[in-house]
């Protein structure tokens, strides 16, 4: 995809907003000055980094703002919040807009949405809410088992568990982050993320990248440390057909979640059956990060890709 024209004035100020007050704060920083600098290499001229902190209605007021980027990963910026605060501002931004947001960062709800879609196969799980017997409630998985925080990103709060005597440690990890907590059935296969871009409105998806963590899941390490994951994009391991059918299924879970701009689909891949993990609303943009990688096989440049994110301001309401 070459030329992308840009809809947004080379004149207008943009607020790339990064950093932010959650556990991926660092991550959202090294992803916010990668799309600033870009936009700068674009010609956005009076495109500025802005640090998230607690005052940032008060920053984007005084700072009269034309659009926003967000480059926010987590909470506060991956949630709705932010993106409600920018309907209230009147900013247009960039990405997913306040329910697609909210939805998609609990990853139960996500469930929830996705699993009115007969196309979209998802691992067999069970809610755990606060107060509630994690053992009561998990009786009927079969193990190994994932035990996640139902609203947390970057794989924080994770854990692998292979037997009923580490559940409960598991289950308090997870609750250091959330409340609540998420506890899914291991699919014993393969790991693959799909992009989900627009153009003129229209989502189509990007190459399948596989992922082949050093460890033993793709954990924060793997995801953020150069040369702890190796990535095959396109995916060997799929054959014409299977590759077809996760990219529609990705672009299919885009839509019934209510996704605009911009989202990283995930899979666990297991008998050329691709398992839906989760949505991700507002994927890394940094260097080694999964969205770059599968743009750059469509030969769509880390600007160009920057330039359909901007491109997606104002579309997601």
């Amino acid at each position: 995809m070459q030329n992308i024209i840009s809809k947004v004035d080379k004149d207008a100020k943009i607020a790339v907003l990064a950093g932010g007050m959650s556990s991926e704060a660092e991550v959202s920083k090294r992803s916010g000055n990668g799309c600033y600098e870009a936009l700068k290499r674009l010609g956005y001229k009076n495109a500025e980094l802005v640090i998230v902190d607690k005052n940032i209605a008060q920053t984007l007021k005084e700072g009269k703002y034309d659009y926003a980027y967000n480059a926010l990963h987590g909470k506060y910026g991956e949630d709705g919040c932010i993106q409600g605060l920018l309907e209230i501002l009147r900013i247009p931004y960039s990405g997913c807009g306040v329910m697609s947001s909210s939805i998609c960062m609990n990853k139960e709800f996500t469930k929830r949405i996705l699993s009115t879609n007969p196309d979209i196969i998802m691992a067999k799980s069970a809610f755990i809410k606060k107060g509630e017997d994690v053992f009561e409630k998990t009786k009927d998985l079969k193990y190994p088992l994932f035990v996640k925080p139902v609203s947390e990103g970057s794989s924080f709060g994770m854990t692998k568990v292979d037997k009923a005597e580490d559940l409960e440690i598991a289950y308090n990890t997870a609750r250091e982050y959330n409340d609540d907590v998420l506890v899914e059935e291991f699919i014993d296969g393969f790991f693959v993320t799909v992009g989900v871009l627009e153009c003129n409105g229209e989502p189509f998806a990007t190459e399948i990248l596989e992922i082949r963590p050093k460890n033993e899941w793709y954990d924060y390490e793997a995801k953020y440390s150069s040369g702890m994951s190796d990535f095959i994009v396109p995916s060997t391991s799929l054959n014409e057909e299977v590759t077809a059918k996760v990219k529609e299924i990705a672009v299919k879970a885009f839509e019934t979640a209510g996704c605009s701009g911009v989202a990283r689909i995930d899979f666990m891949m297991k008998d050329n059956i691709p398992y839906l993990l989760e949505i991700n609303t507002s994927p890394g943009m940094t260097v080694i990060s999964d969205l770059p990688a599968q743009a750059a096989a469509m030969d769509i440049t880390y600007d160009e890709l920057v330039q359909l994110i901007l491109n997606s301001v104002g579309l997601n309401k």
